[in-house]
């Protein structure tokens, strides 16, 4: 008996544009379970199992029993273009705060995270201003912008967080010194800010010790999160901006710490 997704299954273009159309639609819902995913696209199990398992190699999906997520865990970052739609008003809030404490003449770094994204948005007419970010969406999104000193911190590139990490980047940031820098993170918990991911701990951490002022950019669903690494006390931060639909017990445990916040009107 003929098998009329035989040729979508054979074609040699048919898998990797399967995967990429489960990507997005994994991306747009949050998950998805294998069984579902088969009837979706015409083939069988075995072969979305397949296609998971390529997609989690890639880092571009984390694999769970029964299905796949573009979530994040305990130990795993995730993909950019899920974060870009995650928390989506939150982010631009807090970054709409975080722009009125730039200042025209100001040298800024810029993590990789997809609130600071929403933060280079808002840098063109901010005149003179030198921007230095190691996030390759950022950095093509100014690069237009002749009004802006562009650096760009380069290493290895990650395409699962579109940016460039390593040692190298590390070396390139440890060699400037700037006014401020905004960074984000996974995870706040107990006093102190944390990561899922070892390389990505190393480059925030040089950023931080870069600047004469250090900004942390966190939307509420950060303080239920756990994370693996722990990156630094939140102390060492100068101000953290989160948006205004924080809990007021979480609230309560950022005034016992001691650390200066600024609620983002969404």
């Amino acid at each position: 008996m003929s098998d009329r997704r035989m040729p979508q299954d054979e074609s040699p273009r048919g898998p990797l544009r399967r995967r990429r159309e489960i990507s997005d639609h994994v991306l747009a819902e949050g998950s998805a379970s294998a069984s579902d995913l088969a009837e979706r696209f015409g083939v069988s199990v075995m072969t979305i199992y397949r296609d998971i398992d390529e997609l989690e190699r890639e880092g571009v999906l984390r694999k769970f029993r029964g299905g796949v997520t573009a979530q994040p865990s305990g130990v795993f970052e995730s993909n950019v273009a899920y974060r870009k739609t995650s928390m989506r008003r939150e982010k631009e809030a807090i970054a709409a705060e975080a722009v009125t404490l730039i200042e025209p003449g100001m040298s800024v770094m810029i993590d990789d995270s997809t609130t600071a994204l929403e933060l280079a948005r808002l840098l063109p007419g901010i005149e003179p201003l030198t921007v230095v970010t190691n996030f390759l969406e950022a950095l093509n999104l100014l690069a237009v912008e002749r009004g802006l000193h562009l650096m760009a911190l380069g290493g290895d590139y990650d395409p699962l967080h579109d940016s460039f990490l390593g040692v190298p980047c590390v070396e390139a940031v440890e060699a400037l010194r700037v006014d401020l820098c905004f960074v984000s993170v996974s995870s706040v918990s107990g006093g102190f800010a944390f990561h899922q991911e070892q390389r990505i701990v190393a480059v925030k951490r040089a950023m931080l010790k870069a600047a004469d002022r250090s900004v942390l950019m966190i939307d509420h669903s950060k303080l239920d999160r756990t994370a693996l690494h722990r990156l630094t006390p939140l102390s060492v931060f100068d101000l953290i901006l989160i948006d205004d639909r924080t809990p007021p017990d979480t609230l309560r445990s950022l005034d016992e710490c001691g650390v200066p916040y600024r609620l983002a009107p969404t």
